[in-house]
């Protein structure tokens, strides 16, 4: 957890920027707690939670006069001053509130649900939040000037059941605390394929259009070779006749 000497930043369970040297000198001991270990946030956009570990220091009278002092709350701890005291404990984490587009390809009659909160965001309190939807129709875009207000049944997210081709478009959905801070805005754009369409893999629907084209060209080659033949044949037949002609004329005369 701690090797050697390390920087860590601690808090004091007891508000000291209103004790004096005096009001130290009465205390013998206020517990102090470190920051000893901090894993990641569970969401790389919006709000996660980040576990922590907390220990106590064993010599908390002088973090407290470091405090009283003015420093800035940071100073040198090496292992021997940490306690074996510790707990841990679950705190709000935000990395950036942009979570980008999203898109999907779904068929027309399919159930399509967008959940703008999700589990982390939920699992703090699903009613803790103010979630506002906005609609651009018949367009994938991030661009906020074509959005329109979309009231939202169910709040947290949209449930389209069954998806119509006219549903497609991007969704966005913003997030704000409870002290009306923005910590999400993410966008969904849905594009819908008739009814009939069964293969939604591009990468494989793409190969299908190319197999099919090559099986269509020998038949167009066919088709071509065919007519220049009956040209041909046109041709020679027409010259055939004219010449049938000329000849029968000649006979008349004479």
């Amino acid at each position: 957890m701690l090797q050697g000497s390390v920087r860590l930043s601690f808090f004091l369970l007891l508000c000291t920027h209103f004790l004096t040297s005096a009001d130290l000198e009465e205390v013998d001991e206020v517990p102090v707690e470190v920051i000893t270990d901090s894993s990641p946030c569970s969401a790389t956009c919006g709000l996660g939670l980040k576990t922590q570990t907390l220990c106590l220091l064993k010599d908390s009278q002088k973090a407290l006069e470091d405090k009283v002092n003015g420093k800035d709350g940071t100073q040198e701890i090496s292992q021997s001053n940490v306690s074996d005291e510790c707990r841990v404990r679950k705190v709000k984490c935000l990395e950036m509130w942009q979570c980008g587009l999203r898109t999907m390809t779904v068929a027309s009659g399919q159930k399509v649900e967008i959940d703008c909160l999700e589990e982390v965001m939920e699992a703090m309190g699903r009613f803790s939040w103010r979630v506002s939807w906005r609609y651009a129709p018949g367009m994938i875009t991030s661009d906020d000037s074509l959005f329109e207000r979309w009231e939202a049944p169910h709040l947290d997210r949209v449930i389209l059941d069954p998806v119509r081709e006219e549903d497609a478009g991007t969704y966005r959905c913003d997030v704000q605390d409870t002290n009306y801070r923005r910590v999400k805005r993410v966008y969904w754009g849905i594009r819908v394929l008739p009814t009939g369409v069964i293969n939604l893999d591009y990468e494989s629907s793409l190969a299908q259009w190319d197999q099919t084209e090559s099986q269509q060209k020998p038949a167009v080659l066919e088709t071509g070779t065919l007519l220049f033949y009956a040209v041909g044949i046109s041709v020679i037949l027409a010259g055939g006749w004219t010449g049938l002609l000329g000849l029968y004329r000649r006979k008349m005369r004479t």
